[in-house]
């Protein structure tokens, strides 16, 4: 698998909260840090398709997550 690298500045606070998330969770800094980025992105392209979604769902009147929810529950 072919791989890239990425070098990125962290400021004290958030390299102290991955080098904690690394030792609780017994994962080196960078698989802690691969898998929040992977997160993050999985997030921001949720939250795209869910906007483009939105005027669809609201035609049907599903205006909230409950009325989606009750529905398929």
């Amino acid at each position: 698998m072919k791989r890239s690298f990425l070098t990125i500045r962290l400021d004290r606070d958030l390299d102290k909260l991955l080098s904690r998330a690394g030792k609780q969770s017994g994962k080196s800094r960078s698989e802690v840090a691969r898998e929040a980025l992977r997160r993050q992105l999985r997030l921001v392209q949720f939250e795209s398709l869910r906007k483009k979604a939105m005027p669809f769902a609201e035609a049907r009147g599903y205006l909230t997550d409950e009325d989606v929810l009750s529905e398929v529950s």
